[in-house]
């Protein structure tokens, strides 16, 4: 069975492959970038349409009572179904930085835990950033960032021994955003716990294609993303999760009003809330929040084992054409081999990755293009979103790097780049 003939049998086989159907994809164009920022689902652009036109146009502020307030709670609540957590330990709403600033704000002020601050080299950079911000703020030692001799995976053995040695608050990426190495979540949540310490998780490029369990892995405080993998449009709002037991000790440094016990009463002085909405902000991203709904319901019904198990055997397929075609060329596999240890893209190493990333982005002539991202210094992800990428994407992508290096069609593309790569 020649490669063609294999890629499009796995896709017949495939049980998600009819959900491909429910996006918007580009004519000529293979996205391998849901990693970044994932596809339009095309339920989107009626439920934006009905917003605009009926609730805002039409319905004006009487919406807020007919439709928009019970929106947050409605998406907490299959949200929660996607992350094995219960509604009331779920908030929508802000950004990733803000939530991680307002978490670990709260962590900090409650003395739970000692005041150390302690992230990892694989971990995304705002998070360094916001940690690095609040040891300014608090009687902190300087962040703590524990360095391991590469990109691919953490040192478990050295993470555990500062943690043991500097106990307190450690921040971590889920799955480390370029290599796509996948922490093991519970065995480190139950250390952390031996040692006075806790574990936030940032799940930005894992939730909606890693089977997270937020019970069963004990998580105490996790946050994310989720315009990536989940779908919900180019800065759609995040989330932030506490479990149950810890609510009542942690208080937003941000006082908004929705995050009073009665928002509506305006009344001083501030009383939190009872529950997790006390990490309320300002008023809801309404828009947004109507954008991203359709990403989630779909993410429900393909089924999140289903989509985690695609996501194994199409990165394992990704990887062995990889081998196949590519690691004569020169390029480098940064990604863990074991399924079992790697998130939903696989990065490539290669002195050339920027010049071959455009060359894929800008295609040739009337050519197939392939949108990826480039990470520095020279690494390439290849994000495979399994709710709407196929295997004929996977092998019409890897050839056409091939086809690129081959051909040295990269010798014809300059170094510059764009704020955004």
């Amino acid at each position: 069975m020649n490669d063609l003939k294999r890629a499009e049998y796995l896709d017949d086989q495939d049980p998600l492959k009819l959900f491909s159907t429910y996006f918007h994809h580009n004519p000529n164009e293979i996205y391998l970038d849901g990693n970044s920022l994932g596809k339009l689902p095309l339920q989107v652009k009626t439920d934006i349409r009905q917003a605009i036109d009926s609730q805002w146009g039409q319905n004006l502020i009487r919406s807020w009572n007919d439709h928009w307030l019970d929106l947050p709670k409605r998406l907490e609540n299959k949200l929660a179904q996607l992350l094995g957590a219960d509604p009331d330990e779920l908030k929508i709403g802000e950004s990733t930085s803000v939530n991680l600033y307002k978490l670990i704000h709260a962590l900090l002020s409650s003395k739970i835990t000692p005041n150390n601050l302690v992230t990892d080299s694989l971990n995304f950079p705002t998070d360094v950033y916001v940690m690095e911000g609040l040891t300014k703020q608090f009687e902190c030692n300087p962040l703590i960032i524990v360095n391991y001799s590469s990109d691919l995976k953490a040192d478990l053995t050295l993470l555990k021994k500062k943690i043991e040695k500097q106990p307190g608050i450690i921040c971590l990426s889920l799955v480390a955003y370029k290599s796509a190495w996948l922490y093991p979540m519970r065995s480190l949540n139950e250390f952390a716990e031996e040692n006075n310490s806790i574990i936030v998780w940032d799940l930005s490029h894992a939730a909606g294609v890693v089977d997270i369990d937020l019970h069963h892995s004990k998580t105490k405080i996790a946050l994310g993303c989720t315009y990536k993998f989940l779908n919900g449009g180019p800065g759609a709002p995040a989330f932030i999760y506490i479990q149950k037991d810890l609510i009542a000790k942690l208080h937003s440094p941000i006082q908004g009003w929705f995050g009073h016990q009665s928002p509506f009463d305006f009344s001083l002085p501030y009383i939190p809330a009872e529950g997790i909405s006390r990490f309320d902000a300002g008023t809801p991203q309404v828009l947004s929040l109507v954008a991203m709904e359709a990403g989630i319901d779909l993410s429900l019904k393909a089924g999140i084992t289903n989509i985690r198990k695609k996501s194994k055997d199409q990165t394992a397929y990704m990887i062995d054409l990889i081998d196949s075609k590519l690691t004569t060329l020169g390029f480098e596999i940064e990604t863990p081999l074991s399924p079992e240890e790697r998130g939903s893209h696989v990065t490539l190493k290669h002195q050339e990755c920027w010049r071959v990333c455009k060359a894929l982005i800008q295609g040739k002539n009337s050519g197939v293009k392939v949108i990826p991202d480039f990470r520095p210094p020279n690494y390439l992800r290849l994000g495979i979103a399994p709710i709407y990428t196929s295997f004929v994407d996977i092998l019409r992508a890897i050839e056409r790097v091939k086809e690129i290096m081959v051909t040295q069609e990269y010798f014809n593309i300059d170094n510059e780049r764009p704020k955004v790569t």
